[in-house]
């Protein structure tokens, strides 16, 4: 796997996960998107934002299991598109939902749930998005910044209760069911690795909007 480490793997990637994006944005000036597009732009977003969740969780135990150190250069930027996905799913939903009338949407947010949890999701990416650069590390020291970006593992909780509580209405939980398995075998992989370890010294796999 020594091609992960080409200086054209990095680019490649970032215009791959920009791509959906750009699919979105075209099918959606093109009347592609279904009878009810605005759903349908909110709820693919939402999904872009489980896939990047799940592909950044994934970096560490390929590159532990596997033997890919070279992986680990990729965490910072797939991190950052789980943010990404994540703000332009969050704004759909401000646009298409609420008309981006902020006097309602700090209104409905507490009343509906899955939205509540859903903001306080993003809320939580936001934290690690503006604190996963270098500068930062060194600001809040290698200790705390690792402990603030553990909260990924909440992210994910939250992220899974949001789709659970959406498809809640229609009693579809098929999706819910992949994605709560996926996550929680990433996050039971970690736990595992932790309890194997020696108490000295042992730390959770290192996991976060930069690491996954």
């Amino acid at each position: 796997m020594r091609w992960l480490g080409h200086p054209t793997v990095k680019p490649v990637v970032f215009v791959l996960w920009l791509l959906p994006a750009a699919w979105l944005v075209w099918a959606a000036f093109n009347d592609r998107l279904g009878a009810n597009p605005a759903e349908a732009l909110i709820r693919s977003l939402g999904d872009w934002s489980l896939r990047a969740l799940v592909l950044v969780l994934l970096v560490t135990p390929l590159r532990v299991g596997m033997g890919w150190p070279q992986l680990a250069r990729l965490r910072r930027m797939l991190g950052l598109f789980v943010f990404f996905y994540a703000s332009l799913h969050w704004l759909a939903y401000a646009w298409f939902d609420m008309g981006f009338v902020w006097p309602d949407i700090v209104a409905d947010v507490p009343k509906r749930p899955f939205i509540l949890v859903g903001t306080l999701g993003w809320l939580l990416l936001l934290v690690l998005a503006a604190t996963s650069f270098n500068r930062a590390i060194r600001w809040l020291g290698a200790a705390r910044w690792q402990a603030l970006h553990r909260s990924v593992y909440a992210v994910a909780a939250l992220a899974v209760l949001h789709f659970f509580w959406m498809r809640a209405g229609k009693q579809d939980f098929a999706e819910v069911a992949v994605y709560t398995a996926i996550l929680g075998g990433l996050l039971g992989w970690r736990l595992w690795r932790r309890l194997k370890r020696p108490v000295r010294g042992s730390t959770l796999g290192r996991v976060s909007v930069r690491e996954g």
